[in-house]
């Protein structure tokens, strides 16, 4: 079963006609993808992901960068509510770490929050966004014991 994270390269890779053996010395030399997206379901058709980027270009058979990046979450139902929405200047996608990451500003929005911050890693596997530096969370909803 190939990931999120791994199916952005390969649909990367088969929109600059990148065979996915390649060396890495060819990957770089391929011209960017512009304006891509690229909507993933679940095994029952409905909306998961939505990944977009301004210029998606493959630096090697493991890392993938991104200007303009934003990561659509959906709710995997028929409802197709937006979880969440990640959007970045800049980003980093290492296939086998299952990792995306910058060093540019970032935010998350969701429902119930919206975090904003310079420097962060997304771990696919653990399911968690780390921001690291000039964080700034805004609660939109009652956080009513947070104190005790």
């Amino acid at each position: 079963m190939v990931n999120r994270i791994q199916r952005l390269g390969l649909a990367a890779a088969a929109l600059l006609a990148w065979a996915p053996h390649a060396p890495a010395q060819e990957v770089a030399a391929a011209p960017p993808a512009r304006n891509w997206t690229l909507p993933l379901f679940t095994r029952e058709g409905y909306r998961q992901v939505t990944l977009r980027g301004d210029v998606v270009r493959p630096v090697s058979s493991d890392r993938i960068d991104a200007t303009g990046m934003t990561v659509t979450v959906f709710s995997g139902d028929a409802a197709a509510r937006v979880d969440s929405v990640l959007v970045s200047p800049e980003a980093t996608f290492l296939l086998g770490e299952k990792v995306a990451q910058g060093e540019k500003a970032v935010r998350l929005v969701r429902d119930d929050v919206d975090v904003r911050g310079v420097g962060w890693r997304y771990n696919y596997i653990e399911k968690k966004v780390l921001i690291y530096h000039h964080t700034h969370v805004v609660f939109h909803t009652a956080l009513p014991d947070i104190l005790k």
